[in-house]
């Protein structure tokens, strides 16, 4: 038997949580760096140099990468609810793929434009 977490739909389900809940975590942040723009120059000046980081440039990509991904398994789900399947299973595990394609395309020309 088959273990149900060993499943494309239950990795594309966790794909989408976990993405979620990391871009929860990094919006506080993101508000933080953008109150630093409006209220103190400086500081502002000071963490765009940080920004300049090789580290944080592939802390960027792994951002997009996240925000690709919960998008696209997000509109998954939304076909998945939304539009009449005659099998959702086929629709299902379709959608995953091309998904993740889509989301390390995101991903590739991110870095394109960085590098």
């Amino acid at each position: 038997m088959k273990s149900p977490r060993n499943h494309q739909g239950y990795w594309a389900f966790l794909g989408h949580r976990l993405s979620g809940l990391a871009l929860g975590l990094f919006l506080p942040v993101h508000f933080y760096v953008l109150a630093l723009a409006l209220q103190e120059g400086g500081r502002m000046d000071a963490f765009l140099k940080f920004s300049e980081m090789g580290a944080v440039k592939f802390g960027e990509w792994g951002l997009v990468l996240l925000l690709s991904l919960h998008m696209f398994f997000g509109l998954r789900l939304l076909a998945l609810e939304l539009l009449p399947w005659s099998s959702t299973r086929d629709a299902r595990l379709s959608w995953i793929t091309w998904g993740g394609a889509l989301s390390l395309g995101i991903g590739a020309i991110f870095v394109a434009g960085v590098i």
